[in-house]
């Protein structure tokens, strides 16, 4: 294990989280917010002050490559370093009174579950709120990845670290070097969300509520800045519009970045796009049925609300137009399963991801075949290509890790005296990076009335969620620390 090479690169990525916090705190300065511009102040120098005695005492190092196992450290520490530093600006300012509380909403925000403690959102000062929406952005696609764009300036190789951070059981490169490579989905995430900027300007956002919906949408993150979420747009161009992005950025970007290049065949082959598009086309048609006629809603508005809310949980960002626990059982039934399932590989989405879902179901499909033809041999194929068994023994390891994971947070919940629903859909919504589930943290709702060892727990398990269960895990494993 290589220390020093680990911690040479978190202090980069605590510096990128310092230089966003120094734009919140010009904001902070803008409009006199005090107590907010202290706060980010104090954090900035402390990030700054730790960076400098890690980077001035780490030598310059012979052998400047990631191996895997520390890249697995290294990816597993800066999303909690990332979440301790950022909850500070909310300690500090007393926006947030409990640390707890302020580790929940960071974890929550750099995660991009978009489960929140805060029951008065409006009353926080702007530049806070603005923090709480980059923690979203930064998140999304993943500031590890945008460290690995930087890596080479400091002698530093990043396979494996995008390897360890990338959503999905296999990274799909746009290009052969991996700096470019992330430079590339930052491009088209950057573009993406200065797109959807000028559309929610468009459709009558104001500047402050249009930049931190864009910021949350492309991450698929789900944090607002109204307490009403994205209910208080009656606007149903603004609801179009975020349901739209929601939907483009469950998508693989590798695919965006193919489609940008004018490889339209790849991006129309594409098994797992495929499947997404089909789940959604399915549900939404299902709840917008179930809608009209038992909801007593116009067909238009009961198509919009079940394209938002199924976008929303599909894709885990966590939005709401609706108290979806106010709808017929069935459409409760459906949002529910797709808590399961997630979006694409390689997108800002949480979940078990499609292709995942996609894989199990295939490989279900070939044992049934094999008890008819014991002899015979029957492939999975994504993208007319073969799987290899690897990867679906991977994927069949990981869904167990995944459900297993999930009853043991939904016990941790239950033990503080909260419902099944409550405490199954906690653990859904948290693990899968969602944000709202049933129950008493409904989409109306929040995860404020928690005790504070279950926010704990549900933090951590937004961590693990975000990557991808096996990276988080398998660092308290024993064998992972043996030479």
């Amino acid at each position: 294990m290589r220390f020093p090479l680990v911690f040479k690169t978190l202090s980069v990525i605590w510096l990128i989280l310092a230089f966003f916090m120094f734009l919140c705190s010009l904001y902070a300065f803008y409009y006199d917010e005090y107590a907010a511009f202290k706060s980010f102040q104090i954090t900035i120098f402390f990030i700054i002050a730790v960076s400098i005695v890690f980077l001035t005492f780490i030598k310059k190092l012979k052998n400047s490559t990631l191996a895997t196992k520390d890249s697995f450290l290294l990816v597993t520490l800066s999303w909690i370093s990332a979440s301790f530093f950022g909850a500070l600006p909310f300690y500090f300012s007393d926006s947030i009174p409990s640390f707890t509380n302020c580790f929940f909403e960071t974890a929550s925000g750099f995660t991009t579950t978009g489960a929140s403690i805060l029951t008065n959102i409006e009353s926080l000062p702007k530049s806070i709120l603005l923090w709480r929406s980059i923690t979203n952005w930064l998140g999304g696609m993943g500031i590890v990845v945008l460290t690995v764009a930087i890596l080479p300036l400091l002698g530093v190789g990043g396979i494996q670290l995008l390897k360890a951070e990338a959503p999905g059981p296999s990274l799909d490169k746009v290009s052969f070097r991996i700096a470019k490579t992330a430079k590339f989905l930052w491009y088209i995430y950057f573009g993406f969300t200065l797109l959807l900027f000028a559309l929610l300007l468009l459709g009558g956002m104001n500047f402050f509520d249009a930049i931190t919906h864009a910021f949350s949408t492309l991450a698929t993150g789900g944090f607002s800045v109204k307490q009403q979420n994205v209910m208080y747009y009656k606007s149903p161009f603004i609801q179009y519009t975020i349901a739209a992005f929601m939907l483009i950025s469950g998508m693989n970007f590798a695919l965006h970045y193919r489609l940008l290049l004018g490889n339209f065949k790849r991006f129309s082959l594409d098994s797992e796009l495929k499947a997404y598009i089909t789940i959604i086309f399915i549900s939404v048609g299902l709840v917008t049925l179930n809608l009209f006629f038992q909801y007593d809603t116009e067909i238009e508005e009961s198509f919009r609300l079940a394209l938002f809310q199924v976008l929303t949980i599909l894709t885990a960002t966590g939005f709401a137009t609706a108290n979806f626990e106010l709808w017929p059982f069935f459409s409760q039934v459906i949002l529910f399963l797709l808590m399961f399932i997630g979006g694409c590989s390689g997108s800002t989405s949480g979940g078990i991801k499609v292709v995942r879902i996609l894989i199990l179901l295939k490989q279900a499909l070939n044992e049934m075949k094999f008890l008819l033809h014991p002899r015979g041999i029957f492939m999975i194929k994504l993208n007319k290509q073969p799987v290899k068994k690897d990867i679906v023994y991977a994927v069949s390891g990981f869904f167990f890790l995944y459900i297993g994971t999930i009853l043991f947070i939904t016990l941790i919940v239950a033990s503080g005296g909260n419902s099944i629903t409550t405490s199954l859909s906690a653990s859904l919504a948290t693990l899968g990076n969602i944000g709202p589930g049933f129950g008493s943290v409904g989409p109306s709702e929040t995860y404020a009335h928690l005790s504070n060892y279950v926010k704990w727990a549900l933090s951590l398990g937004m961590i693990a969620g975000r990557l991808e269960i096996y990276t988080f895990f398998i660092i308290f494993t024993p064998y992972f620390w043996k030479k």
